[in-house]
């Protein structure tokens, strides 16, 4: 299950010339959903196929609901600092990273619940064994994504992997990550965002790590 962030009235985050992350995110969804579909044979479902709004609970349960093996979610990064860059991936765990928490709560905002949920969900969720499996995937999709955009974009920040509170993660009974690709406050790397190119590299880098896992 590849499930490409925001969509609709949720543009998610925007960068300059007003590109935003909802289209960004669709776009690699559907060009890996393809080359799984053609070149591991696998089956491939998006949460969303156009440009529409998917409540972030809703999300999970279309993957149970479809008994997914994997629960990729893909995100473009935003920060008020322009010169931030780079690559993070994040599975679903409690944090006291500040970083952390004040993404997770931009990913959230257009969530139904609260965290107060969630951390009950969560202690729940540690009890089913899913969780050394997405960190597994996210590691996997981290290293992937660092080695192949570096061979397309040069220096690549490696922000490694981490935990947080993400809304859409919450209840998925399979292993289950948040990639954030890039900035899209940054201004080289929001320029290449639209390029095929730039979007082709990424796809074959998230398919690496998805075939090594």
């Amino acid at each position: 299950m590849l499930d490409p962030g925001h969509g609709g009235k949720d543009p998610g985050a925007s960068g300059p010339g007003g590109i935003a992350e909802k289209e960004i995110v669709l776009s690699i969804a559907k060009k890996l959903a393809v080359k799984l579909k053609t070149e591991m044979g696998t089956e491939v479902v998006l949460t969303r196929k156009d440009d529409r709004f998917v409540p972030l609970e809703d999300r999970t349960l279309l993957a149970n609901s479809q008994d997914a093996d994997l629960f990729i979610s893909l995100h473009v990064n935003a920060s008020p600092n322009a010169d931030a860059r780079g690559i993070e991936t994040y599975y679903l765990d409690n944090t006291t990273d500040e970083a952390a928490i004040r993404l997770a709560a931009r990913e959230n905002a257009t969530s139904r619940k609260n965290i107060s949920d969630l951390q009950f969900i969560l202690s729940d969720m540690m009890q089913n064994m899913k969780l050394e499996d997405s960190i597994t995937l996210a590691h996997r999709l981290q290293t992937a994504l660092v080695s192949g955009m570096s061979k397309f974009m040069g220096d690549v920040k490696d922000l490694g992997v981490k935990k947080a509170l993400f809304h859409v993660l919450v209840g998925a009974r399979m292993p289950s990550v948040l990639v954030e690709m890039f900035f899209i406050t940054n201004k080289n790397e929001s320029r290449a965002m639209p390029d095929a190119n730039y979007q082709d590299a990424m796809v074959d880098a998230l398919f690496d790590g998805i075939q090594k896992y």
